[in-house]
């Protein structure tokens, strides 16, 4: 968005004063003058006003503005907006972990910390069962679940599944899908 702006910025000030490469290319097909954007207001004055009436100027305006409503005007029994949550939180969860596992890999041989390969698999294996098992789901599920819930907001792109209980539905689903998922990596993987 910032950079269609920034496009369309430049494309206005090159209309308003164009250059030599402007005025011989792009003038010539009559592309130029539908670009330009310059505005001419005859008649508009200005008057110098002071700093006091220009603040209150800007707080009478302020106040015929319309407030926008906020969460309080939507009813929440309408759907669950657990799922919408979660995905920012995995999200955030998968991110983060992996780049606090980048910062410590290359701080490792400064700290006398042993991340390699063989160091971690070593550890890993030498862990008891249960422990294994509950670190891979708590890598697995918030993996599974992203992937599942991602899906689902690219499906809602196409603008395919809004009705009120498909969302519903597909919620439940992805629940059921990403631990399924997860169980799936954590006993196959």
């Amino acid at each position: 968005m910032i950079a269609q702006r920034a496009g369309t910025t430049a494309l206005r000030r090159l209309a308003g004063h164009p250059n030599a490469f402007f005025t011989a290319n792009v003038a010539k097909f009559g592309v130029a003058k539908p670009l330009s954007t310059s505005q001419a207001r005859p008649g508009v004055q200005t008057e110098k006003i002071s700093n006091s009436e220009a603040a209150s100027l800007l707080a009478a305006q302020r106040l015929r503005r319309p407030v926008s409503p906020h969460l309080a005007i939507y009813d929440k029994g309408q759907t669950w907006f657990g799922n919408s949550i979660l995905t920012r939180f995995t999200g955030g969860v998968l991110s983060g972990s992996l780049y606090a596992f980048a910062a410590a890999y290359l701080a490792a041989p400064y700290l006398g910390w042993h991340l390699e390969s063989a160091s971690l698999v070593a550890a890993f294996g030498a862990l008891p069962v249960a422990a294994k098992v509950g670190l891979k789901t708590l890598a697995a599920w918030p993996f599974a679940f992203h992937v599942v819930s991602g899906t689902r907001y690219l499906i809602y792109d196409l603008g395919i599944g809004f009705a009120r209980k498909t969302v519903i539905k597909t919620e439940w689903y992805i629940l059921g899908t990403s631990i399924v998922g997860a169980l799936g990596l954590v006993l196959f993987l």
